[in-house]
């Protein structure tokens, strides 16, 4: 499995990836992350899904980049490159993978900003190559494992927020998920893309984010402590005033 989230925010995007990858019993570290950047483009891609798939996709689309990268001006026409290659290797590889019984799987986050858009952008790639963009009523989009940490984001995060608070949440989502699923792990990827064109990438290990990691553990069980609790204590006094219940067992010879 796979932790991918995107994040559109006023003032940019955060992107987080982790870095664990199985086959099968083993376990492996990659990048998840890909990001391409000169004077008027800045451009990330975070992948999900089949590693072979993904590594496919993406030299192909490093050679287009390499011979037609200048011409795009936008960031959904490289979108469209990339989308090309994706079915571009399912045309080659599907059948042989339906046929050792996997099926053709690979989901996408591209983010970036061309000198033609005119805010950053953010979009999700599915396997059929088709896409949506994403940020127009939920700043934020994981592809990999997605139930632990959306719940994070859902109650926390705004359009309005600054960079740093989204990267924080992203990251506590990403812990939510790492505690509960066994195959997403540190180290990971980070990259943020600010609305003045800047792209920032930083690989982040586990000792670093420790800190955060169980300052949030220990509030939230401070939280669930410090809950408004009297219909709870009323719950449990009523449970105390039933008269005692004889058990069935009590003669029940041993």
């Amino acid at each position: 499995m796979t932790f991918c989230l995107g994040i559109k925010v006023d003032s940019g995007l955060v992107g987080i990836a982790d870095t664990l990858v199985t086959a099968g019993s083993e376990c492996t570290k990659a990048a998840k992350l890909f990001t391409y950047q000169n004077e008027r483009q800045c451009l990330f891609i975070m992948t999900s899904g089949l590693r072979s798939v993904r590594d496919k996709a993406l030299t192909y689309f490093e050679e287009v980049l390499d011979e037609n990268g200048a011409s795009f001006d936008r960031v959904f026409k490289a979108l469209n490159a990339f989308a090309a290659q994706v079915r571009r290797v399912a045309e080659e590889d599907k059948a042989a993978l339906a046929d050792g019984g996997l099926d053709f799987n690979m989901h996408a986050l591209v983010g970036g900003q061309f000198d033609r858009d005119r805010e950053h952008k953010l979009y999700m790639l599915y396997p059929q190559a088709n896409w949506v963009e994403v940020g127009q009523g939920t700043p934020s989009q994981i592809i990999g494992a997605s139930g632990y940490g959306k719940p994070v984001l859902d109650r926390t995060l705004q359009s309005s927020d600054p960079m740093s608070y989204a990267l924080k949440v992203g990251c506590l989502a990403f812990d939510s998920t790492r505690i509960s699923a066994a195959d997403v792990d540190f180290p990971i990827d980070v990259v943020l893309l600010f609305n003045d064109g800047r792209l920032v990438q930083r690989r982040f290990e586990e000792q670093e984010l420790s800190e955060i990691s169980d300052g949030w553990q220990e509030r939230l069980r401070n939280s669930v402590t410090n809950l408004p609790s009297k219909w709870l204590e009323a719950f449990f006094e009523s449970i105390d005033a039933r008269p005692e219940i004889p058990s069935v067992y009590a003669d029940t010879p041993t």
